[in-house]
């Protein structure tokens, strides 16, 4: 699986980060052993993100649903 996308939930503020990387920062992970390695050195000060306060996953493909169910029951 390559990483295309990284996806970071920040645990202290309730945020989603969805990062898309690009060609060059695909590039620069394959150089590093461990990703969170790749991460903690080049996308942390870049999105402005702290790692400690969140959990992530890298993906090939994204696919995302969204689900926001008003007071009957009905997704909105």
């Amino acid at each position: 699986m390559e990483p295309n996308h990284l996806i970071l939930l920040n645990f202290c503020v309730g945020e989603v980060v969805k990062i898309k990387l690009t060609e060059e920062e695909k590039r620069k992970s394959e150089e590093y052993e461990d990703f969170e390695e790749f991460i903690k050195e080049h996308i942390e000060e870049k999105y402005e993100i702290r790692l400690k306060d969140c959990t992530w996953m890298t993906l090939e493909t994204l696919s995302e649903r969204t689900y926001n169910f008003e007071e009957g029951g009905e997704n909105a």
